[in-house]
């Protein structure tokens, strides 16, 4: 085994780990933007739970966090719009990624 091969599977390794945490991290930001949003519907907190995941699943539907962005705008309606869920995605992704290396 060369050098090469060493460095290049450490770099495979790397990559494969950063992307792991993107998506843990993109996932939990997710969870945390539905029980954001849930609140401000004035759901109880199993309704919150369910509508976090359902959240979660929207991320699924196409590229990018766009799909999100527009369920949850979609379902606040006057309490929010597109930009201000935004916002909140950003601010909630730096908790999110706070809580994932706490738990390590």
């Amino acid at each position: 085994m060369t050098g090469f091969d060493d460095r290049e599977r450490a770099f495979e390794a790397k990559f494969a780990h950063d992307e792991e945490m993107k998506f843990k991290a993109e996932a939990r930001r997710n969870k945390l933007l539905g029980l954001w949003a849930a609140g401000l519907l004035g759901k109880s907190e199993a309704e919150a739970a369910e509508y976090a995941r359902d959240v979660i699943k929207a991320d699924f539907e196409e590229a990018g966090h766009e799909d999100v962005v527009r369920k949850v705008a979609a379902d606040l309606g006057d309490l929010s719009d597109p930009d201000t869920v935004r916002a909140k995605m950003d601010e909630l992704l730096v908790v999110a990624k706070t809580q994932l290396l706490s738990e390590f």
